[in-house]
């Protein structure tokens, strides 16, 4: 079924002209808009759950491959990155 979609294949170098003459036209605003719309065209025909289950599908296969340490570790990033913006904050 995907040998026929029309355009270039994804990731070529046609799809990537074609996607910066996009840009171009309309601008990056457009990327943000029409994945809004597409948001909620799925949101509206599956439903709110879709994404919960979604979400939680790719957490239990991220847990399988990067362990339980990964999760402490983005963590322990995350923190940091929150102490760095709030101390420049401050002053």
């Amino acid at each position: 079924m995907a040998g026929n979609k029309r355009g270039p294949a994804p990731g070529s170098q046609k799809a990537k002209h074609g996607g910066q003459a996009v840009r171009e036209k309309y601008g990056v605003e457009f990327y943000s808009q029409i994945g809004k719309k597409g948001g909620e065209s799925v949101k509206a025909k599956l439903g709110q759950d879709f994404y919960a289950k979604i979400g939680k599908k790719g957490g239990e296969a991220t847990k399988r491959q990067q362990g339980l340490e990964f999760y402490s570790r983005i963590g322990k990033k995350g923190g940091e990155h929150g102490h760095a913006h709030t101390d420049v904050n401050a002053e």
